[in-house]
């Protein structure tokens, strides 16, 4: 009888895209995948690190496989272990430890520890110099449309309140055959939409030999080598990206992307504050003027692109006034999306150790003013396209005699049909009916 194995995940889209390739691993080894609240007998939990509540998170999914399972083999996976081995290793919930850029060794880990070496066993690779780019491959997730695609690992930048770098280690980058092999396969397999994502997306091909950097281009060419080859291959329609550094926008980017007739409209440009003194201190590379410029530079070439960020509230020393200065700033590049965080402490960072912590109700409160303005934001830029004819790629039921999809710019809408749309990308003008965006 096959063993049973349940996964659960946290974190980023990487995290997934990794959890799928693991999970992918233990089907190819003859074990079946059950639902995370379903008896296993192996229990994965792919943990995150990026603030103290992912860390507390990973903790508590952890003592619940165990909880939910004595016998079972809990395996901890990814960022928190990489940060917290001997944390980890001295849990007596945790029987296996992966830590990143090991997670391709899940399966004969395992066979080794059923192999009558019950003792747990410890995985975790030295990421604080150059590695190699860990190649996983996903064959697809659950859904058969989008498809998100890992190429590139590891963070260079070191902004000061992120652990990342040293939990991911150095950029690494997928080598672009591999890429297109497997958007070759997804095509095949019914996929219309990829995304492609990373760690720092922008740095990938930065540690191919060759890469040249300019002032005026520091991320190189890789990332628009890559789009346009992954736009060569048939059946993929769509080609969305993950988070971008301001600083890859530039006006060949653009007109690059603009060009491409498969690349969705909708980017994320991470800010983190609209402050030139906090952007300072945290250690970000640019100003709120060069961030606004790449916005402009964006709308030139885009009609009514979807433009979405990251903020961080009460990052230390943060005054009253720089967080209105943030604000108005938001306001003023008018975000589809805001993803808003208090700040978390994260021991080895810079930001750990500066004075004039923030304390924690006036991060909240900042963090609540600045989600309660993103709520507007969102459903203006969404009103905006009532009365607009656009396309939308049809993924799943979303209500009797409906089917749920994504514009190009990630609007969320509702079309008459059923299942026989899935996967179908359909034209229609948007209405707004009890809050729901319909095409008609």
């Amino acid at each position: 009888m096959s063993k049973k194995a349940a996964f659960h995940n946290l974190g980023c889209k990487v995290n997934s895209y990794e959890t799928e390739a693991m999970r992918r691993q233990l089907l190819e080894g003859g074990y079946e995948i059950v639902p995370e609240g379903e008896q296993a007998d192996v229990y994965i939990i792919n943990t995150c690190t990026v603030t103290n509540i992912a860390d507390q998170k990973s903790r508590q999914m952890l003592h619940r496989a165990k909880k939910q399972n004595p016998d079972a083999v809990v395996v901890a996976a990814g960022c928190y272990v990489q940060a917290r081995g001997d944390e980890v290793l001295a849990d007596p919930a945790v029987d296996i430890i992966i830590g990143n850029n090991q997670k391709g060794q899940l399966l004969s880990l395992l066979e080794e520890y059923f192999a009558g070496k019950e003792e747990k066993r410890a995985v975790l690779a030295d990421l604080t110099g150059p590695s190699c780019y860990e190649e996983l491959d996903t064959g697809g997730a659950e859904s058969h449309t989008r498809a998100f695609l890992k190429v590139q690992d590891g963070c260079n930048q070191f902004c000061s309140y992120c652990i990342i770098p040293y939990v991911r280690g150095r950029v690494r980058s997928r080598l672009p055959e591999d890429v297109c092999k497997e958007v070759r396969h997804l095509a095949q397999a019914g996929y219309r939409e990829v995304v492609l994502t990373g760690i720092h997306l922008s740095s990938y091909g930065l540690d191919f030999e060759g890469e040249k950097r300019t002032p005026e281009a520091p991320f190189g060419e890789g990332l628009k080598k890559l789009i346009l080859a992954v736009a060569e291959i048939p059946g993929i329609e769509r080609i969305r990206l993950g988070s971008l550094e301001p600083r890859i926008i530039t006006e060949d980017f653009v007109r690059t992307l603009a060009a491409c007739q498969k690349i969705c409209p909708h980017f994320h440009l991470s800010l983190q504050s609209g402050c030139d003194s906090v952007l300072k201190r945290m250690n970000r590379h640019y100003t709120a003027q060069e961030y606004l410029n790449k916005c402009a530079l964006l709308r030139a070439e885009f009609e009514q692109p979807a433009i979405t960020t990251d903020v961080i509230t009460g990052f230390p020393g943060e005054t009253d006034e720089e967080f209105a200065a943030t604000r108005e700033f938001v306001k003023e590049v008018n975000f589809y999306e805001m993803h808003v965080f208090p700040y978390s402490r994260r021991k080895g960072t810079r930001a750990d150790e500066m004075p004039d912590q923030v304390p924690e109700a006036v991060k909240k409160e900042r963090s609540r003013e600045l989600i309660n303005l993103a709520a507007r934001m969102s459903e203006e830029y969404r009103q905006s396209f009532v009365g607009r004819e656009v396309s939308a790629l049809l993924e799943e039921p979303a209500g009797e005699g409906f089917m749920g999809g994504y514009t190009k710019e990630y609007i969320r809408v509702k079309a008459a049909g059923g299942m026989e749309l899935s996967g179908r990308t359909v034209t229609g003008k948007i209405a707004c009916r009890n809050g729901d965006y319909i095409l008609e």
